[in-house]
Parts: C-alpha cells; structure tokens; sequence
C-alpha cells in the first residue's frame, strides 16, 4: 500500500489519510484510492455518466502521471468519483502533445462513512511506449477539494516547493509493465 501525503503548504485536516494499493491484470493494473477522514468536509463529485473530460483537477480527482525510466515522454491520466476521466499525452515536461486513450478507464466508486474508494482499472496499452522495457516510473496524486473550496495537493513525492504534479523527480514508485 503506497501512501499519498499532502504538499506542506496545502494541509487538509479532514482527512486521515490516503493511500493507493496495485494490482497487476491481465491488460493492465488495478488502482485503488483509498480515502478516509471526515468526507463531509470535502467536495465530492456526484456519480455521472462515464465520459472524458477536462478540468478535472478544478475539483476533487484522483490522477497517475506514468513515465518511462530515462524518457522524458509521460502519460497523465485523471479520474473523478463522477466517472469521468481524463488521459494526455507529454512529450516532455508540460509540453502536451495529441494522443488519444484507446481504453475508457473503468471506474468503481463506493462510500461509506469515513472512506471513500476510487477503484480503477487501467490498461496497460495505454501506458507510454516502452519498447525497451524499461521500468515504469509512477507519481500517484490526488486534488481534493474542501467542502470552503479550497484544494488540497496529495502525492507520493513534493519536490517543489509548490504542488507541480508533472514534475518528474515526483515519479516515484517503479513499476515492471
């Protein structure tokens, strides 16, 4: 189980804590956010239909930034407890370039008082090109909203003094596709 903790700058005292387990699958892996803490001062997202969307970040989300070792390429990939999703492509740090998934995540979402869990199933051809199979490098986020609308920034890493996702020394648990 991997533990996401928030940038110093952005503490959230409503949550106890956030943590990410991974499964290996057939196609690809299994995520599973996994939040506990007092929910009702948070922002949840209400179930919608699947679809992609942008600006997911804007609102409570939970994200994977996957790059392979010594590329400087990564894939970004977004997941709302509405359903709705979000995938890009960079060729290098910020620099987005078109690329489309070629799976739709699939997403279960269950509450229950005090948790919250963000199950994911993605496939591994949408991950970076890696025709060297070179290990995967994975920085495991979350933006959560207060229920004042305020955001808090989770990750495994911070190495900046402000939350910057993309930033490639945050890609920290390695992974064999």
């Amino acid at each position: 189980m991997l533990t996401l903790i928030p940038h110093p700058t952005t503490p959230c005292p409503a949550v106890e804590s956030l943590h990410v387990t991974m499964t290996r699958v057939n196609d690809g892996w299994q995520l599973c956010y996994i939040l506990r803490g007092d929910l009702q001062q948070l922002r949840i997202p209400a179930p919608q239909t699947p679809t992609a969307a942008d600006g997911l970040w804007e609102h409570t989300c939970f994200e994977a930034f996957i790059g392979v070792l010594n590329s400087a390429a990564y894939h970004e990939f977004n997941f709302s407890p509405s359903h709705q999703w979000a995938a890009y492509a960079f060729s290098d740090y910020r620099q987005r370039v078109d690329w489309q998934s070629s799976h739709a995540p699939r997403m279960v979402t269950t509450g229950t008082t005090g948790q919250l869990l963000v199950d994911i199933h993605l496939a591994a051809a949408d991950f970076p090109a890696n025709p060297a199979n070179q290990p995967l490098q994975l920085g495991l986020t979350a933006v959560l909203e207060t229920a004042a609308g305020e955001k808090t920034y989770w990750a495994l890493a911070h190495p900046t003094k402000r939350p910057d996702f993309h930033h490639r020394d945050g890609f920290t648990h390695a992974i064999w596709s």
